[in-house]
């Protein structure tokens, strides 16, 4: 059985991103040091124009081979133009009013979007399945997430875009490994305690 992970940027104070959604604030932390982390640990999260940018182009995945995003997340990457942000991957997108996919390579989830993720993670391949985002879509998964990888920058926000856009519930994650970076940003590693 493959697992979900929930790898996500996120203020000190657990947002994802500003009211209306927007994270590049984080982007100040991209120092050399965590950029190398980045390639060397999870590089097929970093987006193909950002690894070109980044010049982690070429690098393999070595975690994920399939992304699931909420259609909030997806529609940063279509206001720039990019249909396949992450082209490197098998893309699923959930949205019930994108429409038509606009990219051969993004399989759209109009319906049952847990049934979708746990027929994925019933394949049979090596590497697991990464939660892009968003909010909306990591509360209707969160009791398939097995994994929260957080990368966690040195801001507050205050308010915004919550880590879980869900109702209450109380789900137990065991803290298993912690990594702090000379820029201040914190990457911790939680399994689901079953």
């Amino acid at each position: 059985m493959r697992k979900l992970t929930y790898f996500v940027a996120c203020s000190i104070d657990g947002f994802i991103g500003d009211p209306d959604g927007d994270a590049s604030s984080m982007y100040a932390f991209l120092n050399e040091e965590f950029v190398q982390f980045l390639g060397a640990e999870y590089p097929e999260t970093v987006s193909a124009a950002g690894r070109a940018a980044l010049g982690l182009d070429g690098l393999p995945n070595r975690r994920f081979d399939t992304v699931v995003q909420g259609r909030s997340s997806y529609q940063l990457a279509l206001d720039m133009g990019i249909t396949s942000p992450y082209g490197h991957l098998r893309e699923y997108v959930a949205s019930r009013t994108l429409g038509p996919s606009p990219d051969p390579n993004v399989t759209l989830i109009d319906d049952d979007l847990v049934g979708t993720v746990r027929r994925l993670k019933a394949e049979d391949h090596e590497q697991d399945i990464w939660l892009c985002g968003g909010s909306q879509v990591a509360g209707e998964l969160l009791d398939e997430i097995d994994e929260l990888i957080i990368k966690t920058y040195p801001q507050v926000y205050g308010s915004g875009t919550p880590m879980f856009g869900a109702g209450f519930s109380v789900t137990d994650f065991s803290l298993e490994s912690v990594r702090t970076f000379d820029n201040g940003v914190l990457v911790r590693r939680y399994v689901r305690v079953r």
